[in-house]
C-alpha cells in the first residue's frame, strides 16, 4: 500500500502534471466546437446569421402618458427619465407586439435561432434594444457599459443570458469606459470601427482595443457628429465590399476608410434615414422595415440585394430599429 507521504511525493515530482497537461494547443478558437459547443461569435456583419440575442418589448411602455408630451421635442418624455416615445401619438402596444412578433417570424423563416434575455423591471423601457449592452467577435462576447442611467444594469442580465447560452465572455468594459454595440462595426476579420459619441467614449474604445488586440482585431476610432449616438444610425455593411450609408451623418473619415478598403458605399434615400438600421441575414440579403420602399428598391435594382420587408414602424418611436433590436451571437465565419 502506498503511504500518504509516498502519494505526496508522486504528485510533487511532476509525473501526474506531465501526464495530464498542460496543452496550450489547439488554441482557443480551434477548440470552440468541442469545448464551447459551437463556433460562437461573428467575424463580420454580413456572414450567414445563425443565432441572435433579443428581448421582448418592455411592459413599462404602458406608462407613457399624454401629459408628458413636450412639443419642442416632438416626444413624450418621462420627468423621471425612465422613458421617452417620439411622435405625437401614444404607443399602440398591440401594434408594438404584433410587429415585434412579425420580426420574430421573419427571423425564424430564415432559420435563425433566437435567444431571449429575460424580462426586466418595467422601468427598463429600452432593454428591447439588445444590440447595445455587448459586442460579439469570433469566439465570444465583450460586455459593454451603457451610457444612460436609465439603462445601467442591463449589462448584468445580458452577461448572464449569453453565458447561460454557452457563449464565452471574452472581456468587460469597466471604470469610466462607455461602449455600446450599436457603435461597433466589423468590416474585416482583423479590423473594426468604434464610433465615439455622446454614448460611447474614448476610454471605452481604449479598453475595447486592449481586449481585442490579442484576437488579432484592430479597432479604429471615429468621432460621430453632434448627438448621433451610434454608427448603425448612419451606416451598415451589406456585403464584404458594399455598405449602405447616410452621407449627411456618417463621419467622413469613416467613409474614406471604407473606400480605402475597396468597399463601395451607397446612399440611403434622403427621406428614409432609418434605412441603415436594417438587419443582414446573409451577404446581400436583409430584413428592412416595409415603410422604406425607395431604399429597398434601389438596393434590389442596382446592387442585387434581396430585401425582406416587414412592418416595424411603431417600435422605431421607442428609439431603435431592427439592428438595435438584435445582437448576433453566431454568424458563420472562417479562421
Amino acid at each position: 500500500m502506498t503511504s500518504a507521504i509516498d502519494s505526496t511525493k508522486e504528485v510533487s515530482d511532476g509525473r501526474f502534471h506531465h501526464l495530464m497537461g498542460p496543452e496550450p494547443l489547439p488554441a482557443f478558437h480551434d477548440e470552440l466546437p468541442d469545448v464551447w459547443g459551437r463556433r460562437w461569435g461573428a467575424a463580420d456583419e454580413v456572414g450567414r446569421l445563425r443565432s441572435v440575442l433579443m428581448r421582448r418589448p418592455s411592459a413599462g411602455l404602458a406608462a407613457v402618458r399624454a401629459e408628458a408630451y413636450e412639443p419642442d421635442m416632438g416626444a413624450f418624455v418621462d420627468p423621471d427619465r425612465r422613458w421617452y416615445w417620439t411622435g405625437e401619438d401614444l404607443p399602440d402596444l398591440d401594434l408594438v407586439h404584433a410587429q415585434y412578433d412579425g420580426f420574430l417570424d421573419a427571423l425564424r423563416a430564415e432559420s435563425i435561432d433566437v435567444v431571449f434575455a429575460p424580462d426586466l423591471d418595467p422601468s427598463f423601457t429600452k432593454a428591447v434594444y439588445t444590440r447595445d449592452p455587448l459586442i460579439t467577435v469570433p469566439g465570444g462576447a465583450v460586455i459593454g457599459r451603457l451610457a444612460p442611467r436609465m439603462r445601467r444594469g442591463e449589462e448584468q442580465s445580458i452577461a448572464a443570458t449569453v453565458a447561460g447560452a454557452g457563449m464565452p465572455i471574452l472581456g468587460m468594459i469597466t471604470g469610466s469606459g462607455l461602449v455600446e454595440g450599436g457603435s461597433f462595426v466589423k468590416v474585416r476579420p482583423d479590423l473594426a470601427f468604434f464610433g465615439t459619441s455622446v454614448r460611447c467614449n474614448p476610454e471605452g474604445g481604449r479598453q475595447l482595443t486592449r481586449i481585442l488586440e490579442p484576437l488579432g482585431i484592430r479597432v479604429e476610432q471615429v468621432s460621430l457628429p453632434g448627438y448621433l449616438i451610434h454608427l448603425d444610425m448612419c451606416s451598415v455593411m451589406l456585403d464584404d465590399d458594399l455598405a449602405l450609408i447616410n452621407p449627411r451623418l456618417a463621419p467622413y473619415d469613416y467613409m474614406a476608410a471604407l473606400w480605402s478598403l475597396g468597399i463601395e458605399t451607397v446612399n440611403v434615400h434622403p427621406d428614409e434615414e432609418w434605412s441603415t438600421n436594417l438587419l443582414v441575414t446573409d451577404r446581400r440579403r436583409v430584413i428592412l422595415p416595409a415603410h422604406l420602399p425607395r431604399t429597398a428598391e434601389m438596393l434590389a435594382d442596382r446592387h442585387g440585394v434581396e430585401v425582406i420587408p416587414i412592418e416595424f414602424r411603431e417600435m422605431l418611436k421607442n428609439g431603435g430599429g431592427l439592428h438595435c433590436s438584435t445582437m448576433e451571437l453566431v454568424r458563420e465565419w472562417d479562421r
